[in-house]
């Protein structure tokens, strides 16, 4: 797939479910269960023990239908490493122009952490292919309406705040998609192999969100 492919599957798919644990853990279950549940896009993030193995063994096991990306990422040599685990996409919680460049030339579209005005509209100039609003559970979702207002073509992607039960008000905003972690997959309920939750909770996200595109589609 070619970049600009995997950027709109991403929109497409409405969320990115995040995985970080403080443990080594084995994802696959817990990633089957929210497939189960709709969810199309997955991250782990770099902060995870075992990170780069987990995002080598869910490729494997998940692409092309389901993508797997790396979050967390700070570096360009960070970069070259996922990409060869096979990370689908990038996710970082800044926006440095290395980090950008690293990704692209390696094929694949880029989320750069950004929290102003300034650093979005930055972050769109170096070529971000989405922006990551972090952590949006400080702003809320009507800070997302108010970046947007002047800046309608940004495609930002909230993380941190939102929940299964409240994604349809980011979307409804005006989110593109939105990053979800612990309150979806937090590490006790992976830990307890508790997989019905799990589904259960991807599908009231999924039904949220397809609910916020809907609202936000109105005039």
């Amino acid at each position: 797939m070619i970049r600009e492919e995997i950027t709109q599957r991403l929109v497409e798919a409405g969320a990115v479910a995040i995985f970080r644990t403080r443990q080594r853990h084995p994802l696959q279950p817990a990633a089957e269960a929210l497939a189960q549940g709709g969810i199309t896009a997955f991250e782990v993030t770099l902060t995870t023990p075992g990170a780069l193995e987990a995002i080598a063994h869910l490729a494997d096991v998940f692409m092309p239908d389901i993508l797997i990306g790396a979050g967390s990422v700070v570096t360009a040599d960070q970069v070259s490493s996922v990409a060869s685990a096979g990370a689908s996409f990038v996710v970082s919680p800044v926006a440095r122009p290395e980090i950008i460049r690293a990704a692209h030339d390696r094929g694949l579209p880029v989320m750069p952490g950004v929290f102003t005005p300034t650093e979005a509209d930055a972050a769109q100039a170096l070529g971000a292919d989405l922006l990551k609003v972090f952590p949006a559970g400080f702003l809320g979702p009507k800070y997302i309406s108010a970046l947007r207002a002047p800046m309608p073509h940004l495609r930002l992607v909230p993380t941190g705040g939102v929940r299964p039960d409240n994604a349809h008000i980011w979307m409804r905003a005006g989110a593109t998609a939105v990053g979800i972690g612990s309150a979806l997959a937090d590490e006790r309920t992976i830990l307890n192999g508790d997989l019905a939750t799990l589904t259960a909770r991807a599908r009231t996200l999924m039904l949220n969100i397809d609910k916020g595109k809907q609202q936000e589609r109105k005039p």
